[in-house]
């Protein structure tokens, strides 16, 4: 009674859990945090895990309460229970739970019976019952008659276990020291007594015990039991695996998928619906060729037979299918190749060698003339005709493919979306850089294409990366670039702990020079020229660290008479201006917004992305916290060097110029040409200081005289181009840090 109070009170506790909850639906995704094991027992879905050391029990973990099973995490290993039942194995597949349930007993001694104890079983409201096809009630002893019935009283069964020497059990039950009977249908409820004839008084010098419990056909071995075992004893039997029978919903197949509301229906993908006449309801199966847990939403997924060849045998060629497999004899023979191939493999190595000497000439032949023709092809197909009369240089494809040491790896300059670039040394000792588009719309092989390829190739600014010319040979255009031979910006501010820009001066000169070509970009190109990722990662710096501005792969032309262009979203977050991505519509001024992170990223070092902890525990970014340390006159801690007093009235004007290129809205930035002109001020300001410094650092970083910087100017050449040009993309510049 004791165990039948304890089961009662398990299902009405997850009963009021349940109802915190609103009812899931079947064939869901359990939450991720939901535990899948106790001990050493699995726990898969539908059944979930309510664990006693937790204090909040997720009702989702488990399809609805009946399946929400016990973790006692205090034992070692932990158990997990059924109400109050061990738990030692879950199967889905079967819809099957092995448990274990104490035997009853009874013994005697001399004076008659000692103890008596009989077992009372009850599996609750849920959708559970006692296998009838794989458990048994058996009786172990030689004077033991074993009884079973149900809580109704609707049926009644057992058996009688006699003998009359010590003998040892072996096999099965025959009825000699052991006896079984089978388990009737659909039984929820189970009361085992046990009792004797003679109270074991004729066996009692080897078997003063009997013994009754329910086992699983499969795992029993009465063997594992003695006639002379006494349960108060050393217990050195195992207790026999009881099996529970369960199905999702205890209503037909039929029913299930009729419902109006299919999110009820138990099974997920690629499943099958099977009704249990035990459990008198439905369970789910993978079907044949797929594996998984068919209750989950996503169901169940294919095998890939073609991995197991122990299990899905194949002879010849094996090709996996969805549910299944194909599998191909071996050349010359005949069959489906899953139960053999018949015939004789072709094995004359004359036969095998002549043939692929013929086709192997005939391959080799028809490639060297694909080769030529392919290249004919591309040449043409991509302006060659045009291009070749261009202030451009064209290149062979053998020629690059040389100079790169075939493309190999340690090449490699930088690599991403538009293509990988690659360090190469031509045969006068010309050191390049050659870009690789990924891929290319070919529908920009027009045209249009063809004279933006030529107006490129005449853009000639000292702080703008110059292309030397052009490889036609390949289905996509290979582009040849000067060689920029000391990195990024983005790489001396993070990745190199550079010394060239740990004083003011240095980093106002790569301002300016920045400023100075995209103002050229800007004013003075013909048609104008928006790049569209202004970022340090495509501001490089050659020998002498002067500025190479690169990387035009989201560049567009801007044709006479337009101040803006709708395009999808390109470019870096953190860099991006904020009007642009609200509106796809972007500008000179969007530049302008980039060329002020960039500003920001020099004062600070910090990426612009970076997350920022402020004293009081918010979380920024380096921008706001430029400007609010702007604001409160604090510019000093984010400097990532050390000025002088004379240098932070300049570092002011310079940063009070970033805040203006990072205003919200595009009207209120000033122009590049603004930008570039305030710059140069302040780099005229600080001449008398630049000329008394003659250091080694100096010398190095300008190349000679500090005062000759100031006779930077713009070397442009301008460009005939047709007045109806259109605007479109450019994707002809590279950066060695992002392509």
């Amino acid at each position: 009674m004791r165990e039948f109070m304890q089961i009662c009170g398990f299902w009405f506790v997850m009963s009021l859990l349940w109802c915190i909850e609103t009812r899931a639906s079947a064939a869901v995704l359990p939450p991720g945090d939901c535990p899948e094991t106790c001990g050493n027992v699995n726990v898969p879905y539908p059944f979930g895990i309510n664990d006693t050391s937790a204090r909040i029990v997720n009702p989702r973990c488990a399809m609805n309460h009946f399946f929400m099973l016990t973790c006692n995490s205090t034992y070692n290993p932990p158990a997990l229970y059924f109400g109050n039942i061990p738990v030692q194995n879950i199967s889905v597949d079967e819809g099957t739970m092995s448990v274990t349930i104490d035997e009853a007993f009874d013994c005697y001694d001399k004076a008659g019976l000692t103890m008596n104890i009989n077992r009372w079983m009850q599996l609750g409201d849920g959708p559970f019952r006692f296998s009838d096809t794989r458990n048994k009630l058996t009786a172990v002893g030689c004077d033991t008659l074993a009884f079973m019935t149900d809580a109704e009283g609707t049926f009644g069964s057992g058996c009688v276990s006699l003998c009359e020497e010590n003998i040892t059990l072996e096999d099965s039950c025959s009825g000699i020291g052991c006896c079984q009977t089978a388990v009737p249908r659909s039984l929820k409820t189970l009361n085992i007594s046990i009792g004797s004839v003679d109270n074991h008084s004729l066996v009692l010098a080897f078997n003063p015990c009997g013994f009754a419990f329910l086992a699983d056909q499969r795992t029993f071995n009465v063997s594992n039991f003695r006639l002379s075992d006494n349960p108060y004893s050393t217990k050195d039997y195992p207790t026999p695996d009881v099996v529970i029978e369960w199905v999702v919903r205890e209503e037909t197949c039929e029913k299930a998928q009729s419902r109006s509301n299919t999110s009820e229906y138990a099974c997920g993908d690629n499943t099958n619906c099977t009704f249990s006449e035990n459990g008198r309801g439905y369970r789910c199966l993978c079907r044949e060729g797929f594996t998984g847990n068919p209750y989950l939403q996503q169901g169940c997924q294919d095998i890939d037979e073609c991995k197991e060849p122990e299990k899905y045998p194949c002879e010849g060629s094996c090709k996996n299918t969805i549910g299944n497999y194909t599998c191909s004899c071996p050349l010359g023979m005949h069959g489906d190749g899953k139960t053999g191939c018949q015939g004789f493999r072709i094995t004359t190595l004359a036969t095998v060698l002549g043939a692929l000497m013929l086709v192997s000439i005939i391959i080799f032949l028809i490639v060297i003339i694909w080769k030529k023709r392919r290249k004919e092809k591309n040449f043409l197909d991509n302006g060659g005709k045009l291009l070749k009369h261009q202030r451009v240089r064209i290149f062979t494809e053998a020629e690059l493919a040389k100079a790169t040491n075939n493309y190999v790896t340690s090449q490699l300059l930088g690599e991403g979306g538009f293509g990988s670039v690659y360090k190469g040394v031509l045969a006068d000792n010309t050191q390049v850089a050659v870009k690789r588009p990924k891929d290319l719309d070919k529908t920009q092989l027009n045209e249009e294409f063809q004279h933006e390829i030529g107006f490129v190739s005449q853009v000639n600014h000292k702080n703008v990366v110059k292309i030397l010319g052009l490889c036609l040979e390949t289905t996509i255009p290979l582009l040849v670039y000067e060689f920029i031979s000391n990195g990024s910006l983005y790489q001396h501010i993070h990745q190199r702990r550079s010394q060239i820009l740990a004083n003011w001066k240095n980093c106002l000169k790569i301002a300016a020079e920045t400023a100075l070509a995209l103002d050229y970009l800007h004013s003075l190109a013909n048609p104008p020229i928006i790049h569209g990722d202004v970022k340090s990662a495509n501001i490089l710096l050659d020998d002498d660290y002067t500025v190479k501005v690169a990387d035009f792969g989201a560049s567009v032309l801007i044709s006479p008479g337009q101040s803006n262009m709708a395009t999808k979203i390109q470019g870096t977050f953190g860099y991006l201006d904020p009007e642009y991505l609200m509106t796809s519509n972007l500008t000179e001024k969007s530049d302008v917004y980039s060329f002020g992170v960039v500003l920001v990223e020099l004062l600070s070092g910090v990426k612009p992305n970076s997350s920022i902890v402020m004293r009081s525990g918010e979380k920024t970014n380096i921008i706001q916290k430029f400007l609010s340390s702007l604001e409160n006159k604090k510019l000093s801690e984010i400097l990532c060097f050390n000025a002088t007093d004379e240098e932070m009235e300049e570092i002011g004007v310079f940063a009070e110029l970033a805040k203006q290129c990072l205003s919200s809205s595009g009207v209120n930035r000033p122009t590049m040409k603004d930008v570039a002109e305030e710059l140069g001020r302040l780099m005229k300001l600080h001449q008398s200081l630049w000329a008394q410094q003659n250091s080694e650092e100096t010398e190095n970083f300008l190349g000679g005289d500090s005062s000759s910087y100031l006779s930077i100017e713009i070397e442009t050449t301008k460009m005939k181009q047709p007045d109806t040009l259109n605007m479109t993309t450019i994707s002809f510049e590279y950066s060695a840090d992002s392509v």
